[in-house]
């Protein structure tokens, strides 16, 4: 399975292209209070098990892979109501500020409808924070956005080339911070262009 894209590591690349560099060509990962939150949130969630409620069918922590886009991730939550599949993908904190788990949810729904043969219209991303689902529209601009990321992801899988540390304010509550150093990357950059 080394030639599929795993669906995290679309997230990882919305969110900084230099971290899903550092995640999936260095394998240097780095926790921190947010990282071991995300994980906590996680091995809850992907305690295997499928449950009925009311109309809603849920399964928990199901793989899913696409042939066509060479995906491969496993789902937070699967539910089906009226022959309609939704995927759900739990996130720590607040509603996100950033694209990266809308493409996640995107993905997870490419792979879903690969597997099922049904359109997949919808998707949400629960913040457990807020223990609130947002809705993510399954439509063309995000299908786009979510292709030419996968796009991007499988070129830097496939050469190894790292992408540049740029500063932005994610870098504020990044794990690898420290393995990065943005900041400095952008000196260094500007001395190099100075000489």
């Amino acid at each position: 399975m080394d030639d599929y894209i795993p669906i995290a590591a679309l997230n990882q690349y919305a969110y900084c292209p230099h971290r899903c560099w550092r995640m999936f060509c260095l394998c240097g990962f780095t926790d921190n209070q947010y990282t071991i939150e995300g994980t906590s949130l996680h091995e809850r969630v992907h305690t295997v098990g499928e449950n009925q409620r009311e109309d809603t069918w849920q399964v928990r922590a199901v793989w899913l892979k696409s042939e066509q886009y060479r995906l491969i991730g496993k789902a937070d939550l699967i539910e089906e109501r009226d022959g309609r599949w939704v995927p759900v993908e739990y996130k720590r904190g607040n509603r996100g500020e950033f694209d990266n788990d809308a493409l996640q949810v995107c993905a997870q729904a490419l792979c879903l409808e690969e597997m099922t043969g049904k359109p997949i219209p919808l998707g949400y991303v629960y913040y457990a924070q807020t223990h609130q689902r947002q809705p993510v529209a399954i439509d063309v601009v995000l299908r786009q956005a979510t292709l030419a990321t996968i796009a991007a992801v499988a070129q830097i899988l496939n050469t190894g080339a790292m992408p540049p540390a740029s500063y932005t304010p994610r870098c504020q509550g990044c794990s690898l911070y420290q393995q990065c150093l943005p900041k400095a990357a952008e000196k260094v950059s500007r001395y190099r262009e100075a000489i």
